[in-house]
């Protein structure tokens, strides 16, 4: 294998004029730089990244922590979407700047984040960015100040800087809209309490009713979601039942994911409703898979995963060049509401028709 020795002497010049023109750190001649040129072309000479990588002190490697590869095929956690299709975001961005991007899966033990974080800082890797499967708080090891991090879909009270999806501005458009559409009796059906994504859809759930002058009701807001996917049929069935019992039901249910949506629509044809005819249904996440091959195609937010990958590759890559950012924040990214035909446009100044079983 050729050295920057056999290309000096192919060259006619010292070695570390060859470094020069590889590493375009100083001035050369243009015949020189020729000659240089020509010799390692003709000696297949490669240089060594490694050796490059000491002296600029760059490694040109990300590393990305992630419990995607784990959790993907476990229905039994609170994920939306995979969160593969966040990697997908980071990874996109990246090739595109040249960067590595190094993958590690936690396997689904939060514990071994440590071990991993020290793992891509002895490879020496110019940040790190962390992704969560669902919208939550995180509590990562230090980082070194030199090594910077990007959370996505996650935060952290550390003041780290996040990418995270707008769940309170998406709710609150879906309702909007359908308020503009002339529905004025609009349940709710919640995926876990605890969730933060809950607490924040909820509250963009109130606000758009408070900016109609439409009163709150408790009795059209309900978490259906458990732990064990097998009871949510009943939990989500029970709901349902009690709402379209009240003396004013639901003209719309909103649904806490397409997945849900998804089962709704089986409830209600059991119970020998037409969807949108005699009760509409939206989801949340825009899962295409369920949205677009439901019939009616399902109303839904668009959860935005991709673009968050995206920004949080291009804050990282921010912070590894040195630009300052006066927001080191929560950088909130808002998908678009998909209407689709599950919802049916209503006449606001005509009475509500109220749904019942047959």
């Amino acid at each position: 294998m050729a050295t920057i020795y056999d290309v000096a002497l192919r060259a006619g010049v010292s070695p570390k004029t060859v470094s020069r023109v590889l590493n375009g750190d100083a001035p050369v001649k243009g015949h020189t730089r020729e000659a240089v040129e020509t010799a390692i072309a003709e000696l297949g000479f490669v240089p060594s990244s490694a050796a490059r990588m000491m002296r600029s002190n760059k490694s040109g490697l990300i590393g990305l922590i992630t419990g995607a590869i784990t959790t993907a095929g476990d229905h039994n956690r609170p994920s939306g979407l995979p969160d593969l299709i966040i990697v997908q975001g980071i990874q996109q961005s990246l090739t595109r700047s040249g960067m590595t991007l190094m993958i590690a899966d936690t396997g689904g033990q939060t514990d071994s984040v440590p071990a991993l974080v020290n793992t891509f800082l002895r490879h020496r890797v110019e940040g790190l960015i962390y992704v969560a499967e669902y919208h939550q708080e995180v509590a990562l090891p230090p980082i070194p100040a030199d090594t910077p991090i990007v959370l996505a879909n996650c935060f952290s009270r550390a003041n780290i800087p996040a990418i995270l999806p707008d769940d309170r501005r998406g709710m609150h458009d879906l309702t909007a809209r359908l308020i503009t559409a002339g529905h004025r009796r609009i349940a709710y059906l919640t995926l876990f309490d605890r969730l933060d994504a809950t607490r924040l859809r909820t509250i963009g759930y109130r606000d758009a009713l408070a900016e109609a002058g439409i009163s709150f009701d408790p009795k059209l807001v309900e978490s259906c979601e458990l732990h064990a996917p097998e009871g949510e049929t009943q939990l989500l069935y029970d709901a349902v039942d009690r709402m379209l019992r009240l003396p004013e039901p639901p003209t719309v249910f909103c649904c806490g994911n397409d997945k849900m949506a998804l089962k709704l629509y089986g409830i209600l044809r059991s119970r020998g409703l037409r969807v949108p005819d005699e009760v509409s249904v939206a989801g949340y996440d825009n899962y295409r898979i369920i949205a677009e091959t439901l019939y009616p195609p399902l109303t839904t937010v668009e959860l935005p995963y991709a673009a968050i990958g995206a920004r949080a590759a291009q804050r990282l890559l921010a912070l590894i060049s040195g630009e300052v950012r006066e927001d080191s924040g929560p950088q909130l990214i808002a998908g678009p509401v998909h209407w689709r035909n599950s919802v049916t446009e209503r006449l606001a100044q005509h009475p509500l028709k109220l749904v019942r079983e047959e």
